[in-house]
């Protein structure tokens, strides 16, 4: 069944191709029953035969890569059809010409030029686009993190533009000239687990092991993240009021990461309460100058005056 559907896409094509080979190749006994010479029409058809049977032959490769291997982007399969087709333009403006290839190309630039100009801004996309169809930073189905533009599932690469899926399951169409120009970061490639982390504070009267050793309890009741390879905990900074603590965990698919971050915090708040651990507080501390003596009305005054809301601005009439 699959090799009928093959076949039926490249019947066409074919049958244009050999029908343009009798022409040229039969030209003297077509003319001699015809009266009319045919081989200029059936070399530019020719010419326009094999890019469409080159063009589905590249499709159905690219098709059975999709089964086996991540697809081909459509920008790049639009692109092949796209040379093919413009070198057997160029070939078929040269037959009817009766000029040469480089005459052909000179012309065929000069005209590409004129146009270019005029659409500058859309052949900046498309040569993003080419660019990262080229270079690959990211394929149809990863997760990438486009640098202030947009986070989420590549659902589609364009000509002009990608299209994304968030993870609000908002559709974002995104011109490639403003994404070539970011930095991505792919959470699908090469591999599609990455490590992952939370930032915490706690407060400093609780001791680092005993603070590491009630976070990795709590952590080891998830669910959702892997076990292997296991979490762990570090600590990031000690301050005076608060201590700073990183968890890592390892995440089997980047569209797991909100719900996985929701149960790590939340367990790790339960065993938190029950275990009473006091919430870190900023502390200030003021001193008194030394040289000047205050009373404690007086201090007790300035503190009011420092920390209290700034004065309004009465409106004074003339």
């Amino acid at each position: 069944m699959r090799l009928l559907s093959y076949l039926r896409r490249l019947i066409w094509p074919s049958v244009l191709l050999l029908v343009a080979a009798g022409l040229v190749i039969f030209d003297q006994d077509v003319e001699q029953r015809v009266g009319l010479s045919l081989r200029l029409l059936g070399g530019v058809v020719g010419c326009l035969a094999a890019a469409w049977l080159g063009s589905r032959l590249f499709g159905l490769f690219a098709d059975r890569r999709r089964r086996h291997k991540r697809p081909y982007p459509r920008l790049f399969r639009d692109l092949v059809a796209v040379l093919l087709f413009f070198a057997a333009i160029v070939a078929s403006a040269a037959l009817l010409l009766e000029q040469g290839l480089l005459g052909a190309l000179a012309g065929s630039s000069l005209i590409l030029a004129v146009l270019g100009f005029a659409i500058r801004n859309v052949v900046a996309d498309t040569l993003s686009g080419i660019a990262l169809s080229v270079e690959a930073p990211y394929r149809i189905g990863d997760w990438v993190d486009i640098e202030q533009v947009a986070r989420g599932k590549v659902i589609e690469i364009g000509w002009r533009s990608t299209r994304v899926l968030t993870l609000d399951s908002t559709y974002m169409i995104l011109p490639n000239s403003q994404i070539a120009r970011r930095r991505i970061i792919n959470y699908s490639a090469p591999k599609p687990q990455y490590r992952a982390q939370l930032s915490l504070k706690l407060a400093h009267v609780v001791p680092v092991d005993a603070a590491k050793e009630m976070i990795l309890k709590a952590v080891g009741e998830a669910r959702l993240i892997q076990s292997e390879p296991a979490p762990d905990v570090r600590v990031q900074e000690l301050g005076s009021d608060s201590n700073s603590y990183a968890v890592r965990f390892w995440l089997s698919r980047f569209e797991r990461d909100v719900d996985c971050r929701d149960e790590l915090l939340s367990l790790i708040d339960r065993a938190m309460r029950q275990a009473k651990v006091p919430t870190p507080r900023m502390q200030i501390e003021l001193h008194r100058p030394h040289r000047e003596t205050m009373r404690p009305v007086d201090h007790e005054t300035e503190v009011a005056r420092i920390f209290a809301a700034p004065p309004k601005l009465e409106r004074i009439e003339a």
